[in-house]
């Protein structure tokens, strides 16, 4: 059976927020990099939650008012997460791990301290436990 760590995308090969980020400046990285969820790690480099493009749209919408200048005042760490991601510890067997990705696109991985080290994403496994390029051919 493999081994966890061959399935991780290195924190620095991931995007992720720092929670004391402002609302405009998460905003803009999700329009740069043009993914709908993404890690939230506080100061330190601890997992903290992840953040959703609904999440700060609905925030917007109940408290904001659509006002640009109150979004770079407000702080991702202080909006309710509707449907946050479920972070496992790098020491999780590996049948939890496909578990749980049939839920997320993505997991974020902690070490034992609960430092974010990166994500196992969803298509990494499926791309192990089918050959993908038998199933392109067979298009």
């Amino acid at each position: 059976m493999k081994n966890i760590l061959s399935f991780l995308t290195p924190k620095i090969n991931t995007y992720f927020i720092e929670s004391n980020s402002t609302i405009r400046q998460t905003l803009e990285t999700f329009d740069v990099h043009k993914f709908s969820v993404v890690p939230l790690i506080d100061q330190n480099g601890a997992f903290v939650s992840t953040i959703s493009e609904g999440d700060i749209l609905r925030f917007i919408k109940n408290e904001c008012h659509f006002d640009l200048k109150v979004a770079e005042s407000k702080y991702i760490e202080d909006i309710p997460k509707y449907r946050p991601y479920k972070a496992l510890p790098i020491s999780t067997p590996l049948n939890e791990i496909i578990k749980l990705s049939l839920e997320q696109n993505f997991i974020p991985v902690v070490d034992d301290r609960g430092m974010y080290i990166g994500i196992i994403k969803r298509s990494t496994i499926i791309k192990h436990y089918f050959n993908y390029e038998d199933l392109i051919k067979e298009e």
